[in-house]
């Protein structure tokens, strides 16, 4: 699959009115300008880990605690467990669960891994992010994309 392919497929999968229209920009923008894979990066991070909550029980609930205050929800491998548990009986599903929780390894300033967490909380600045790495991430996204419950 082209980068193009991939956009297809997860637009097909995509919630249409909260996602269809910003992954539309997304693919106008790399289209248009390659090298915006850069600042494109934090929203596909965004866009993958809502993908994985709208296949949990926390997806468009507001999550509160005893008092009623908002609490947290899931992120990370703390949501892919919580997938994985909820979605034990599709296996092609967990299969890619286990294969792109590589995503959400956990980083720190020493570590400039090319994950969420790097690329979210700034460890890894944006000049050290490829367009490789890029248009992966679009791809692994659009290979879990039908599990999607939007």
């Amino acid at each position: 699959m082209n980068i193009n392919d991939d956009f297809i497929e997860i637009c097909k999968y995509a919630h249409g009115w909260n996602w269809v229209p910003d992954l539309d920009i997304v693919q106008k923008i790399y289209n248009t300008y390659p090298e915006s894979y850069s600042v494109l990066t934090p929203f596909a991070y965004t866009y993958l880990e809502e993908l994985i909550r709208s296949t949990t029980s926390e997806y468009g609930m507001e999550l509160l605690d005893e008092n009623g205050n908002p609490k947290y929800r899931r992120t990370g491998k703390k949501l892919i467990k919580l997938a994985k548990k909820e979605n034990k009986n599709k296996i092609e599903y967990i299969s890619l669960l286990n294969e792109l929780e590589h995503y959400f390894d956990d980083s720190s300033t020493f570590d400039r891994g090319d994950n969420r967490n790097s690329v979210n909380h700034g460890y890894m600045h944006p000049r050290f992010w490829t367009k490789e790495s890029f248009e992966q991430l679009i791809h692994d996204i659009a290979r879990i994309s039908k599990f999607a419950g939007f």
